[in-house]
């Protein structure tokens, strides 16, 4: 994925290895899951809509997100941050993170660009650990 509000990369393993190894290398930069969403099996139970599989994770550090939430008290509206573990039509396992910088510019706040710009760090070095 090379879009101006994420990025990310095709991996050569399962689509449920590549949700595994996603979860590992947020936990090692200090990012918990607050939420996961089965985008495929929402779809399938309230649509009867059938696509391969995507999940989404909301993940957040807590300590980066206090820091984010005591210079911007409204920041909440755009946290947590989302990374997609998806599986195309043809078998391929993609892995898509927000761009937390594109995400800050909506705020105008500069107390929060150093920050978005450490969190794009740790989420790329988690992206590339994967």
């Amino acid at each position: 994925m090379s879009k101006s509000y994420g990025f990310g990369k095709t991996v050569t393993c399962s689509f449920d290895e590549a949700t595994e190894r996603v979860k590992r290398a947020l936990a090692d930069e200090g990012f918990g899951i607050l939420s996961d969403i089965d985008v495929a099996e929402t779809l399938k139970k309230k649509l009867g809509e059938t696509m391969p599989a995507y999940r989404i994770f909301g993940a957040c550090n807590p300590a980066l997100a206090h820091r984010a939430l005591q210079a911007e008290p409204e920041i909440g509206l755009l946290l947590p941050c989302n990374i997609v573990t998806r599986e195309d039509a043809a078998g391929v396992v993609h892995i898509d993170v927000i761009e937390p910088t594109v995400m800050f510019e909506l705020v105008e706040n500069p107390d929060l660009a150093k920050l978005a710009t450490e969190v794009s760090e740790r989420l790329k070095r988690a992206l590339n650990a994967i």
